[in-house]
């Protein structure tokens, strides 16, 4: 009984997210009838997972979160209290980070950290890397700041000393380019 529990749950959970992603990209209507993947025909009562997690990439993949163009680069970290910054960051909304933190709301992409680069990438852009030290998620940021040279891309955090222990230098990593510049 608690299996059978624990099974519907997951699978309420699972639907959600699959609800939400959908909400989310606003690109195709889905009913609750095409949702019928995770409908539970199987005479054991249990769930066809697979197919469920292959619909969620499905949905995840029809959007916003596909890449316009990759590189390969460098990530190094920084915090607004280093010793030559203001605090303010370069690109318009010119917000002071001191004051408002290493996260940005983006209409678009929601709360995503900050990042600085060189003039090759347009303010607004929005990049998405992975690096399993920082989180076991991709990490999802915004150009906001300038300060770096080539394909170099500074990692906005809470401290230099932070910066310095846990990000580093990062190289040849591969950096997906979700957003470039700010569009509407």
């Amino acid at each position: 009984m608690k299996e059978y529990i624990k099974s519907r749950i997951v699978m309420t959970i699972e639907l959600i997210i699959i609800l939400l992603i959908t909400i989310f990209l606003k690109k195709e209507t889905y009913t609750v009838s095409s949702l019928s993947v995770a409908k539970n025909n199987s005479l054991d009562k249990t769930l066809d997972v697979e197919i469920i997690q292959q619909n969620q990439k499905e949905l995840f993949s029809k959007g916003t979160y596909n890449p316009v163009y990759t590189f390969t680069g460098e990530l190094t970290g920084y915090a607004g209290d280093c010793p030559l910054c203001s605090g303010y960051l370069a690109c318009p909304p010119r917000t002071n980070v001191l004051k408002k933190g290493i996260y940005y709301n983006d209409k678009t992409y929601g709360k995503v950290r900050i990042v600085a680069s060189s003039k090759n990438y347009p303010c607004g852009t929005i990049l998405k890397f992975n690096v399993k030290k920082l989180s076991e998620d991709p990490i999802i940021a915004i150009v906001l700041d300038r300060g770096v040279g080539g394909n170099v891309i500074d990692l906005l955090t809470e401290s230099e000393d932070y910066a310095r222990k846990n990000v580093g230098r990062v190289r040849n990593l591969n950096f997906e380019v979700l957003r470039e510049g700010w569009k509407k």
